[in-house]
């Protein structure tokens, strides 16, 4: 269940997470109410049995970004039967996690008055779960048997041994990907208020950036946000489901004009090889790929025999590319240029590296990196590359 593990961290770099200081607080007046009276009252149960793990520790965690916070634990007996108590604060994501295993975890959504049962194998945990006992349940059984899925497409296309072209392994996975992001939006509109909603909700966050993401998802979001405020009135989840939509729709459309044509691109005026000034200005006229690389980033020189193939595709049509290299070494620089056939006359570089001013002007966080520009020097697109790039493009220049 690694995934799982990266699927959280993304979750806590976006800032959209349920528990988070609000499970530290509370978690620190547990521990004050156990002391002072000997224990609070349980509002939840979990209990079932999972067979072929006699003996093994059961344990419910709050994850937040000051880590996992123990809320409740209890042990399989012989007969592979168990049953744990607890007492939470509200609507809540949680782990449920088997022994010591960090893979062997499923998320999981409790509210008060919850008693959730599990009916399974430690083959089949974090598959498989087969829960009852809830409103959000039945949900959880469909979505961790679709993420199971989704996790056999891509081991198969890692180890990739039918040889297929890098390309074709990345429509893949993105095919799949895509698969599970319809299965969590169409459920999510079904039962905006489901519980389980909070772990459904991170197939529709942007990973990285906003690059080849759904806009959709904003409607989808907001949808459920709207019905957790309404069933959950109150509660740190329903809030920070609010406030947290409202940062990734505003960060959205900032990203959205930044790429829709209303936003010059950044002057760049930079020495060629042969110490000469080129401004990205003067090609206005033309529609201008600038393409950030440098001769020392594999997956740049990876990705430039693609770079030749749009050049040489659109060079005639009012296509033209500018490249600006983070090289720190000319002659390494040049060297590239030349063994990499990028045949197109902009190639600057201040030779700087990661210093160079570019790097702030544009937000470049790595490399290859490219800002797609139109006749006006307006910025268009953002990491464009590969068959998305080529349907821009023909749309552009017919």
């Amino acid at each position: 269940m690694k995934n799982w593990i990266v699927k959280y961290k993304t979750w806590l770099i976006i800032g959209v997470i349920v528990t988070g200081v609000a499970s530290i607080v509370w978690y620190n007046k547990y521990q004050k109410d156990l002391a002072d009276t000997g224990g609070l009252e349980p509002n939840f149960e979990i209990s079932g049995k999972i067979s072929g793990v006699p003996g093994l520790t059961l344990f419910i965690e709050a994850p937040s970004d000051k880590g996992t916070i123990p809320v409740a634990e209890g042990q399989i007996n012989a007969d592979g039967r168990f049953s744990i108590i607890g007492n939470i604060p509200g609507l809540g994501y949680y782990f449920l996690r088997l022994g010591d295993e960090k893979n062997s975890l499923i998320p999981i959504t409790l509210i008060p008055g919850d008693h959730l049962t599990i009916n399974t194998s430690v083959n089949s945990f974090v598959s498989k779960p087969n829960a009852g006992g809830t409103s959000w349940s039945r949900t959880m059984n469909r979505y961790l048997g679709e993420f199971d899925k989704f996790q056999q497409t891509q081991a198969r296309l890692q180890l990739n041994q039918e040889n297929r072209s890098k390309e074709e392994v990345s429509k893949l996975f993105l095919a799949a990907k895509s698969k599970m992001e319809d299965f969590s939006r169409t459920n999510m509109m079904k039962d905006p208020s489901n519980a389980y909603n909070i772990i459904l909700s991170m197939d529709l966050l942007p990973s990285v950036s906003f690059d080849d993401w759904d806009p959709s998802n904003l409607n989808t979001l907001r949808v459920v946000t709207e019905a957790f405020e309404k069933k959950y009135t109150g509660q740190p989840a329903a809030e920070t489901f609010r406030n947290q939509y409202a940062q990734i729709e505003n960060a959205y459309y900032e990203f959205a004009s930044s790429v829709n044509g209303t936003v010059p691109a950044p002057e760049i005026a930079l020495e060629n090889p042969s110490g000469n000034i080129m401004k990205l200005s003067d090609l206005k006229g033309k529609v201008v790929l600038i393409d950030f690389w440098a001769s020392w980033c594999g997956p740049c020189r990876a990705e430039n025999p693609n770079v030749v193939k749009m050049y040489q595709k659109f060079k005639d049509k009012g296509f033209t590319i500018f490249s600006v290299s983070l090289d720190e070494e000319a002659a390494k620089w040049k060297e590239a240029i030349s063994k990499d056939k990028l045949a197109w006359e902009f190639h600057v570089s201040d030779l700087k590296g990661w210093k160079s001013s570019v790097v702030a002007n544009y937000g470049i966080e790595g490399i290859p990196f490219t800002v797609l520009v139109n006749k006006e020097g307006k910025i268009i697109g953002k990491n464009l590359r590969g068959e998305k790039l080529e349907e821009t493009l023909n749309e552009l220049l017919k």
